[in-house]
């Protein structure tokens, strides 16, 4: 469960068209009902106050609040329609084919809707979870490595990658055959960058280690 959807497990059930369906074990993503409503309400108070805060307060005009507003306002809208969602994940795992240090689910694209995304169930630990990741035998510091690599393709070599990869968001697979590997999941936020993005990036990273 988290703030505009619920997640339900599934497993679905094979027909003429799709076969290899049978007995998949799937998550469902649902927004919750009414979330627009409630999120449009909240958008309006929130520009309403920022309006404010940058006319009456000096260090409001210097921090931009109503900038601030409107770039969340277009995040959760994004985060809203998981059909995008879903375009995101499928990119995701595409660029990622055959990678052996992180896994993204496979998108039931027939199953999904602007407020419904179907995709392959995931099984593993929470990366928050060190010790139970420790008891499981997980190398932590390859885990770190594996993450900072994994970041990095994203970033420099696809130029798109997951934006909210928080605790909540990753996971590590116990799985004998992918043991050790990196889950991700909830791709509602996603971020890009063009070669000068990431030329930039890579000077100041540079000068950094330099």
């Amino acid at each position: 469960s988290a703030s505009i959807a619920q997640v339900h497990f599934a497993v679905l059930k094979g027909n003429s068209k799709y076969p290899e369906w049978e007995d998949k074990h799937v998550a469902i993503k649902v927004l919750r009902p009414n979330i627009l409503e409630v999120i449009e309400s909240d958008l309006a108070l929130m520009h309403s106050l920022a309006g404010l805060i940058e006319k009456f307060s000096y260090d409001g005009k210097r921090l931009k609040p109503k900038e601030v507003v409107s770039g969340f306002d277009t995040t959760i809208h994004d985060e809203l329609d998981l059909l995008r969602e879903a375009a995101n994940c499928s990119q995701l795992r595409r660029n990622f084919e055959g990678s052996n240090k992180i896994m993204i689910p496979e998108v039931y694209w027939d199953l999904c809707h602007i407020n419904v995304m179907v995709m392959e169930r995931m099984y593993g630990i929470s990366i928050a979870r060190l010790d139970d990741l420790k008891a499981a035998g997980v190398d932590l510091k390859l885990l770190a490595v594996d993450g900072v690599e994994v970041f990095f393709t994203q970033a420099f070599a696809h130029g798109f990658f997951h934006a909210d990869m928080h605790p909540g968001n990753i996971m590590v697979s116990l799985d004998p055959q992918t043991f050790g590997r990196l889950i991700s999941l909830d791709f509602g936020i996603v971020g890009t960058l063009s070669e000068l993005d990431k030329n930039y990036l890579v000077q100041n990273f540079l000068a950094f280690f330099n």
